[in-house]
C-alpha cells in the first residue's frame, strides 16, 4: 500500500511539474508568435477537416497563453458553422455544458475569470450532438494523451465518450507545438484524444 501511495504521489508531482513548465513556455510566446500561430491554426484546421454548413463545433476562448482561437471562430462563423463555448454546469459545478456563441452573445466571467456565454438553456447543445469538440490542453504526448489544467472538467464531461461508443463529437485537441512531450504520466480518468492540431501539425491516432 505504501509503495502504491508513493507511486501515485510521484505521478502527481510529475504531472504538476510538466503542467508548470509548459505553462511557462507558452506564456513566454510573444505577441507576433501568437498572432502567426493563430493564423496557421485556422489554415491547418480547414486543410484537414471539412465541417459541413450548419455543423456544430465546440471550442474555447483562449486563456493563460493557450493557442488563440479568435480567427478560427470567425472563420467558422463566415462559413455558417455554429459555434459553442463551454459553460461551467450551474448545478454540478464540475462539468461543462456547451452553449451557442454568436457575435452579440452576452458574456460573463466564470470562477476562473474566463469569459463564457450567460447561461440560456434554450441555446445549449448536448455534447453528443456536437460534430466537433476542439479542446484546450496544457500538454500532450506521442500517444494522444492529454494533460489539462487539473480541474477535470473535460474528463468528467467526456466520461461516457468511449464507454458508450459515441460517434460524435470528433475530439481534437488544440495546442502550440511546444506543448508536445514524449510521454505523460496518465491517470485512469484521463480521456485520450484521437487527434491533436497545432499550427504546423495534425496528429491522429486510432479511436
Amino acid at each position: 500500500m505504501k509503495k502504491n501511495s508513493s507511486s501515485n504521489t510521484k505521478k502527481a508531482e510529475t504531472r504538476k511539474k510538466i503542467r508548470r513548465e509548459i505553462r511557462i513556455q507558452r506564456n513566454a510566446l510573444d505577441e507576433n508568435f501568437q498572432t502567426s500561430a493563430e493564423t496557421d491554426l485556422s489554415i491547418n484546421f480547414f486543410q484537414h477537416e471539412s465541417p459541413t454548413k450548419n455543423a456544430a463545433i465546440g471550442i474555447y476562448l483562449h486563456n493563460d497563453g493557450e493557442l488563440r482561437t479568435n480567427l478560427l471562430i470567425q472563420s467558422l462563423w463566415d462559413k455558417n458553422i455554429q459555434v459553442y463555448l463551454p459553460v461551467i454546469h450551474p448545478f454540478s459545478g464540475t462539468s461543462l455544458l456547451f452553449q451557442k456563441y454568436e457575435k452579440n452573445s452576452t458574456m460573463i466571467q466564470n470562477r476562473y475569470a474566463i469569459l463564457e456565454p450567460k447561461l440560456n438553456c434554450y441555446e445549449i447543445c448536448p455534447i453528443e450532438q456536437l460534430d466537433y469538440l476542439l479542446m484546450p490542453l496544457v500538454a500532450f504526448d506521442e500517444h494522444g494523451n492529454r494533460l489539462g489544467m487539473g480541474g477535470g472538467y473535460y474528463d468528467r464531461t467526456l466520461a461516457n465518450y468511449y464507454s458508450q461508443g459515441w460517434r460524435k463529437p470528433k475530439l481534437i485537441g488544440l495546442a502550440h507545438d511546444c506543448q508536445k512531450v514524449s510521454e505523460l504520466p496518465i491517470e485512469a480518468w484521463d480521456v485520450p484524444l484521437p487527434a491533436i492540431l497545432t499550427p504546423t501539425q495534425y496528429y491522429q491516432w486510432c479511436e
